[in-house]
């Protein structure tokens, strides 16, 4: 929709579906002294975008912040149930996760504090209502974002606490994330509580229906932080040395089954083509292999069954954890050729050996 201080703003096609929805609700509980009805209706529609364009301020703040720390920032986007700043890169140290995401509760708290006193140069009439609603919705956000659970600005804060005090990034994300969780429960439970289990009158509540959603929300992307947490805790076990297959050299025209045969011998698991200055060109596709019966492999070249390589499959045998993930995304292959920094071939990194590694670390 628009750039701000550089960064894309982008808004979900189911935000102007609940937009219209707050704005009907919001209108219908404005005083009946409120008239006429398109009166109503305006001074909804001016909350609502203000409350929204609020939370494009509050997610901004998390940008500027992050940005100050060099830290890449792709885009904001608003969303029904608020904003999220997409920055590309994890806070490096617990003071600068503490910093970005402070800043959005910081400066939710400061327009509330504009608007209440605002209520004082405009101490009555329509304009005393808005600035009144937009006081109380920027005091919900800044408290309610500081509750010390993921996906939460306070969660965040809760979670550069508890790395600060253990070291360990993984750890403080799953403690963060499980009390988020709980922050779920409570948002269904508590309304329950305090209306004496009445079910049936809470569910014909729209604010408690808007809270159930909340909290699944908060739910789910807790169980992604779980998650994410969990492989990045995997990441160092990833090396390509460790999953490496010994690999022989092969001319193009040897035939399949004396390949096999040598490396049997060689007790070798891939198979690498190479030219006539013995300079890798290809890998043999195991899978072609396997799919090759083994009546006809001596009548089969090798090189009938090989991919050639690409740059992006050449891959140093040095690579280990998000950087070896992120050269095999680069290039998808079946099989990557792993040289030494000197040049020479180490061996073979197959990806069902990075996926399986990867899936049961």
């Amino acid at each position: 929709m628009a750039r701000v201080f550089g960064i894309p703003v982008y808004i979900s096609p189911y935000w102007f579906l609940v937009a219209g929805l707050l704005v009907y609700l919001y209108a219908n509980s404005l005083d009946s002294n409120v008239q006429p009805v398109n009166v109503r209706y305006l001074v909804s529609a001016a909350f609502v975008i203000l409350l929204y364009l609020s939370v494009l301020v509050h997610e901004l703040s998390h940008c500027v912040v992050a940005r100050a720390f060099k830290l890449a920032v792709r885009r904001v986007l608003l969303y029904p149930l608020g904003g999220f700043s997409e920055i590309e890169q994890e806070p490096p140290t617990p003071a600068q996760e503490f910093l970005v995401s402070a800043a959005g509760p910081a400066i939710s708290l400061a327009l509330a504090g504009v608007a209440a006193a605002l209520t004082r140069v405009f101490p009555d009439g329509l304009p005393n209502l808005l600035i009144d609603q937009l006081f109380r919705a920027n005091l919900l956000v800044g408290i309610f974002n500081l509750l010390p659970g993921l996906p939460l600005d306070g969660g965040r804060i809760f979670r550069a606490g508890i790395w600060k005090l253990t070291g360990k990034t993984a750890t403080a994300t799953v403690v963060a994330a499980w009390a988020g969780r709980v922050l779920a429960v409570l948002l269904i439970v508590v309304p329950i509580g305090l209306t004496g289990g009445r079910l049936g009158s809470l569910i014909s509540s729209s604010y408690w229906l808007w809270l159930a959603f909340i909290a699944v929300f908060m739910w789910m992307q807790s169980g992604q932080a779980i998650k994410a947490a969990k492989v990045r805790e995997r990441l160092p076990g990833l090396q390509a040395r460790q999953l490496a297959r010994r690999a022989i050299p092969v001319p193009a025209n040897l035939p399949l089954a004396e390949a096999i045969r040598r490396a049997d011998a060689a007790q070798a698991r891939a198979l690498v083509i190479v030219d006539h200055q013995q300079a890798p060109v290809a890998i043999v596709s195991e899978d072609a292999v396997m799919a090759t019966p083994e009546q006809r492999r001596p009548w089969v070249e090798v090189g009938a069954l090989a991919r050639t390589l690409d740059p992006a499959m050449v891959l140093s045998a040095d690579l280990a954890g998000i950087e070896l993930i992120e050269a095999v995304q680069r290039k998808r292959a079946s099989e990557y050729l792993l040289i030494e920094p000197s040049g020479q071939v180490y061996g073979v990194l197959a990806a069902t050996d990075l996926d399986h590694a990867f899936a049961g670390v």
